[in-house]
């Protein structure tokens, strides 16, 4: 079992940068791909990038040039450099995280993105 637990998150201007963090625990070396996804009230939740353990990474169109994802493989801890943040991303952000293999999804519990105009 995994547990992934998100932080970084806040309330920043327009224009600004965040970084959000998610750090696993648990059997954290049955980590395949992780991801982040974000969800707006009354929206279904969105993809927003993953990486592979070797490093592909892809991205949403929304955030392609913004954002950068990353992880440590060390910890298998997952990151989320955000740049040239507008309102349009304020949500909730969750980190996702798939076991070697398939078959299991894990999801955080994710963390509050606000900008402000």
């Amino acid at each position: 079992q995994v547990q992934l637990v998100e932080s970084g998150g806040g309330l920043v201007q327009a224009g600004g940068s965040l970084r959000l963090s998610c750090a696993p625990s648990g059997n954290i070396f049955s980590i395949g791909v992780m991801a982040w996804y974000r969800q707006a009230p009354g929206k279904q939740r969105e993809f927003v990038a993953y990486i592979t353990i070797g490093g592909r990474t892809a991205y949403a169109d929304s955030v392609k040039g913004r954002f950068t994802i990353s992880r440590d493989n060390a910890k298998n801890t997952l990151y989320l450099q955000m740049n040239s943040l507008t309102p349009e991303d304020s949500t909730v952000y969750y980190c996702n995280a798939d076991s070697l293999g398939g078959g299991t999804v894990y999801w955080g519990q994710g963390t509050q993105v606000t900008v402000s105009s």
